[in-house]
C-alpha cells in the first residue's frame, strides 16, 4: 500500500502525521518505508536528529518522476508514506500518481476548510488518471470538547470527500517526540495519542481494503 499525505497548505500536520503512521505500522511489524517528498525535508530532519536505530527507512524524493521511480523500491517494503509537499503542484502530482491512497491532514478551522479545496480538485484531476486512486480527510490537532472540531466533519462534507472516523486531538506529545527524533510510539507508548494513532491506522487499512475489493 503507497500512502501519500498530502495537503496544499502548509502547517496541517503533513510529516508529523507521515511519521507517526509509519512507526504505528512498523510496531504492528510491517516493513512501511517514509518517502520525504517536500523540498523542505523535513521528514530527513527528524531521521537526522534520531539517535536511536531507525525504525524504518527514510528517503528523500522530491522530484516531480517521483509516480515512475518509487514502484521499484515500493516492492521491497509492505507500506510506503509518502511526506508530500504543500503549494507545489506538480510534486503533489506526482505524489498522488504513485499513490494507492491519499490522506488529507486538516485541521478544524475555516482557513484549512477553504484551503482544502485545491487538495481536491488536484486529487479529481488524478482520479482521471488513477480510477482507483481513494483519499480521505484526516482531522488532525482537533481541540477537545470545542464546537468546531465536533462540527468539522459536517463543514467538509461539501467537498465530496469522505472523512475518517479516527481524528487526532491537539497534544504536546507531538513536538517533544519530534524533537528528539522520536515517534510518539516510542516517546508515549501507552498515551492517548499512540490510541488515536492505532486506531487512525486501522482506519486506513480499513478503507485501503474496501478499495481494493472495488478495483477488483
Amino acid at each position: 500500500m503507497i500512502i501519500a499525505v498530502l495537503n496544499q497548505k502548509g502547517g496541517v500536520g503533513k510529516t508529523t502525521l507521515a511519521v507517526n503512521i509509519a512507526a504505528i505500522l512498523a510496531r504492528n511489524g510491517r516493513r512501511p518505508l517514509l518517502v520525504d517528498g517536500d523540498p523542505q525535508g523535513s521528514s530527513l530532519a527528524w531521521s537526522s536528529t534520531r539517535e536511536r536505530a531507525p525504525l524504518f527507512p527514510v528517503v528523500g524524493m522530491a522530484k516531480p518522476t517521483l509516480h515512475r521511480d518509487l514502484p521499484q523500491i515500493a516492492q521491497h517494503y509492505d507500506d510506503v508514506i509518502i511526506d508530500g509537499a504543500p503549494r507545489v503542484n506538480d510534486l503533489s502530482r506526482s505524489a498522488m500518481l504513485a499513490s494507492d491512497l491519499v490522506l488529507i491532514p486538516v485541521q478544524p478551522s475555516p482557513y484549512d476548510l477553504w484551503a482544502s479545496l485545491e487538495t481536491v480538485q488536484l486529487i479529481r484531476e488524478a482520479q482521471q488518471f488513477r480510477p482507483h486512486l481513494a483519499a480521505t480527510f484526516v482531522i488532525n490537532r482537533k481541540i477537545k470538547n470545542s464546537a468546531l472540531g465536533r462540527d468539522f466533519d459536517g463543514a467538509l462534507a461539501p467537498l465530496g470527500m469522505p472523512v475518517l472516523p479516527a481524528h487526532l486531538q491537539q497534544r504536546i506529545v507531538y513536538a517533544e517526540s519530534a524533537a528528539q527524533g522520536l515517534s510518539v510510539a516510542e516517546a508515549a507508548p501507552r498515551s492517548e495519542a499512540v490510541q488515536e494513532l492505532a486506531a487512525l491506522v486501522v482506519c486506513i487499512a480499513g478503507t485501503s481494503a474496501n478499495q481494493e475489493r472495488r478495483a477488483a
